[in-house]
This record gives C-alpha cells, sequence and structure tokens, in this order.
C-alpha cells in the first residue's frame, strides 16, 4: 500500500513457490470459506505481534483468481485491515515490534523500505512459507490519526471436487 491505497502489494506472491512464473505458492486443498477462515488467522497473529493497544478495522477478507490458473478451480484470498494504535510512538513501537516478529514463527521479512510519497512511509512485506501467506505493512505515521496499513494475501488454493469458488 502507498498513500493512494494502491491494491496491488510487492508482498503478493513473494512468500516461495510453487508456480515459478507467478511466484504464488500453492497453499492446498479448501473451500474459500476454509481458506478465508485461515487467512483471517494468520491477521489476527499480525495483530497481537503488534504487540500496542490500538482498534483494527472490520472489513473481510475477498478472494481473487489466481494468475494463469482455471477461475473456477483455483482462488487466492487476500484481507485488508487497517490497525490504528494511540499515537504516532505507539505506531512506531508497532513497526519495530513487527519487524523483530516478523522475523521467527516461520516469517521471513523479505522487505523494508520507505516508498515514494511524500512522507516516505515505512513497509514491511514478510512471507511465511508454513501459512503459505504475505503480510504488507505500511506505517501512516504522519497522518493525523497515525496508523498500519496491512493486507494479508494468501497462496493459491484449489477448491474440493464438486465445490465452487465463492467470490466475495
Amino acid at each position: 500500500m502507498n498513500d493512494s491505497d494502491s491494491p496491488n502489494s510487492p508482498g503478493e506472491g513473494s512468500a516461495g513457490s510453487d508456480d515459478a512464473s507467478t511466484g504464488v505458492p500453492y497453499a492446498g486443498v479448501a473451500t474459500t470459506d476454509e481458506a478465508a477462515d485461515a487467512l483471517e488467522a494468520v491477521s489476527s497473529k499480525i495483530y497481537q505481534y503488534a504487540g500496542v493497544p490500538g482498534k483494527a478495522s472490520e472489513p473481510g477478507p475477498g478472494v481473487r483468481e489466481c494468475a494463469g490458473k482455471d477461475p473456477e478451480r483455483f482462488f487466492r484470498v487476500f484481507h485488508p485491515w487497517n490497525f490504528q494504535p494511540g499515537s504516532a510512538a505507539d505506531s512506531d513501537v508497532a513497526m519495530e515490534n513487527l519487524k523483530k516478529r516478523l522475523n521467527t514463527g516461520g516469517w521471513v521479512l523479505k522487505k523494508e523500505y520507505r516508498d515514494n510519497s511524500e512522507n516516505e512511509n515505512l513497509n514491511l512485506v514478510a512471507d511465511n512459507e508454513s501459512e503459505k501467506a504475505s503480510v504488507w505493512i505500511v506505517q501512516y505515521r504522519d497522518r493525523a490519526k497515525p496508523s498500519l496499513g496491512i493486507t494479508v494475501t494468501s497462496g493459491c488454493y484449489e477448491v474440493p471436487e464438486g465445490a465452487k469458488v465463492e467470490k466475495f
């Protein structure tokens, strides 16, 4: 994300890869509801990793196609949300905590950089091979209400035999 909240994440598909052409790992067989529940659990861990009090937004996960795969059989789940700590100082603490935690428990911090926005927001991109998930976190420290923009994205799932990809 950047200040314009672009939907294209630099962390998208960077977690390991079973598909060399897209960089998106195969996440296994699941219904869209099962995959969404699994990704929401990953988002909950990220919330805990922040380690400071704050408010998380409520939007739920969505479903998108896997590039180059049959859209009737394969899908990915994404979960964008916003975390609003009490202050800019708390957002700094949260980012430090996230940097540390996103290098443990299967997570690997792949990128840490400042974007080219006017505020040069700090961005973190991390992958978790065992969870088949990636996270992209942007610190919007210099806003009137400091926040972290967080997008968690799954690998590519395949629906079980006889099931359909449900869009939401």
